[in-house]
């Protein structure tokens, strides 16, 4: 909830009513002090009363019905709020990265499996209307599931990628753009021109293949009014050796080693960053799998909604019936009484 405006304002008088009761309910307790002298020890009588006038348990039962009369009036006034919600139609594309790079195990168990169960947990944790499909990219790209609300088929998908070969990140970046904007049809534009769709770009590493540049890519995901979010997966300390490919020794960077050495398998942000920032995007690191859960479950609450203005009367008249039933509840236990 941001911003609160109130359909009709001059409601919000009712709120004298709470200085009023304030005022009713002190001097009623100045009132019933004189009664006091019925105590025929003094001494008694004012140790008892310093030490009730101190007590916070005194006030508690009339705190509360003063914030219960607080949030009845305001819920009188008919307050709007702006609230996100579910975007009409909308869909997200999981773009993952499955070169070789993603067998190395600096993040447990291996890259894939940590973005495996990241995804997995994104698809429980994104709103059920929300369709998503499944991109994976290696030397190039391949479109494992059409954007669904079928969690299960999603599931499949996402249980069926293994490592492959190159890093095809523009290629990729086009093939979801496509995918996007096919689910998506003719939705109407956002005021800041996006389309009901997102884009979750994973990658381990810098592009070896390819006919599109990353940045190229970006440019397509921003003509098209899609926000990609980019996820850098893994540490500059991640290694594998060169048969790990399953085919020669190169490096899958552009290099040649021998089959003997390990080479460093690192991850690209920087490129990644501005493949976010090119489409008004976000982007993030993560160097273990709890990380990566942690972006996936956030983008999962949070992309694909849209802020609409929406009466919240109802927030405000539960919150008054709850804080008055703590109110009386407060005040039996406590023994006090109400105005």
């Amino acid at each position: 909830m941001r911003t609160v405006s109130f359909a009709s304002p001059w409601l919000l008088l009712a709120l004298l009513i709470v200085p009023a009761t304030l005022a009713l309910a002190l001097w009623l307790d100045r009132r019933r002090a004189p009664y006091a002298v019925a105590f025929t020890n003094l001494d008694l009588l004012a140790s008892v009363a310093v030490g009730r006038r101190r007590s916070w348990r005194r006030w508690a039962p009339l705190a509360l019905f003063l914030l219960a009369l607080v949030a009845a009036s305001t819920a009188l006034a008919r307050p709007k709020a702006s609230v996100s919600v579910p975007a009409s139609r909308a869909t997200v594309v999981l773009l993952v990265d499955v070169s070789g790079s993603m067998r190395a195990a600096d993040v447990k168990p291996t890259r894939l499996g940590a973005a495996q169960a990241a995804m997995a947990a994104f698809a429980d944790r994104v709103p059920k209307g929300v369709k998503v499909g499944l991109v994976s990219f290696s030397t190039g790209p391949n479109l494992l599931v059409i954007p669904t609300t079928d969690r299960a088929i999603l599931h499949e998908g996402i249980d069926l990628l293994s490592p492959e070969a190159g890093t095809a990140i523009g290629d990729g970046l086009q093939l979801a753009v496509q995918t996007v904007k096919t689910s998506v049809g003719d939705a109407p534009r956002s005021k800041d021109g996006k389309i009901p769709g997102a884009i979750v770009l994973l990658s381990d590493g810098a592009q070896t293949r390819g006919a599109l540049t990353p940045l190229e890519g970006a440019a397509l995901a921003r003509n098209a009014g899609i926000r990609v979010f980019t996820v850098a997966l893994g540490t500059n300390n991640g290694t594998l050796d060169p048969g790990s490919f399953g085919f020669g020794f190169g490096n899958g960077q552009g290099g040649f080693l021998g089959p003997s050495r390990r080479f460093p398998v690192r991850p690209d942000p920087v490129t990644l960053a501005a493949i976010a920032r090119e489409t008004d995007g976000k982007t993030y690191r993560a160097q273990s799998a709890s990380k990566v859960q942690e972006v996936y479950k956030q983008l999962g609450a949070s992309i694909a909604h849209k802020a609409v203005r929406r009466e919240v009367s109802s927030w405000f008249a539960g919150g008054a019936a709850l804080l008055l039933l703590l109110s009386l509840g407060t005040a039996r236990l406590t023994g006090e009484r109400l105005p």
